[in-house]
């Protein structure tokens, strides 16, 4: 919803107000998604616990997504590595392995908001390229959508976020 701004402040300004929609309310960067090779979860899971990460959650997701995932903490930061491997050929996260030519690597990066519906709505009125028609389930109980990499006509971010409400985290 748009909020009126005055700009009176502004001397010799020609906008007598601003529309301003409400930011998305990001909270803090919820996880660094890597991809990794299909077989190659397990070696880098213990590659990350050898340096002092500790798995926290482990799921199969089906779906449009098509992934492993393995959640990593390191202290007690919110800020996880979210391990994602390829579980078929048709997963988005195998496409981006062959566009680089093979090889895992960052694969997403994910924003912890409150309400991803009021995030949507945001991001959608600013003519945001969504990849999600909507909110969609996540893992570990959460909502989410998808930001595409080339996210506006203005200025591309050249990265894939993902925006992310954890209602278990209140």
């Amino acid at each position: 919803m748009p909020v009126k701004i005055p700009t009176d402040k502004i001397s010799n300004s020609v906008f007598s107000e601003l529309e301003v929609y409400e930011p998305p309310g990001f909270l803090f960067v919820d996880h660094i998604a890597i991809a990794v090779c299909a077989g190659d979860l397990e070696n880098q899971v213990r590659m990350y616990q050898q340096i002092g990460f500790r798995e926290l959650h482990r799921e199969e997701i089906g779906g449009r997504d098509q992934v492993r995932e393995v959640l990593l903490q390191i202290g007690e930061s919110p800020n996880l590595i979210q391990l994602v491997e390829p579980l078929s050929a048709d997963s988005p996260v195998q496409k981006q392995i062959d566009r680089n030519g093979g090889r895992g690597g960052l694969a997403h990066v994910g924003f912890r908001v409150k309400s991803a519906q009021a995030a949507f709505e945001f991001f959608k009125a600013k003519n945001f390229n969504i990849i999600d028609s909507a909110p969609r389930p996540g893992s570990r109980g959460t909502t989410v959508f998808f930001l595409h990499p080339k996210s506006h006509d203005d200025s591309a971010f050249g990265v894939l976020y993902e925006v992310v409400e954890d209602p278990s985290a209140e």
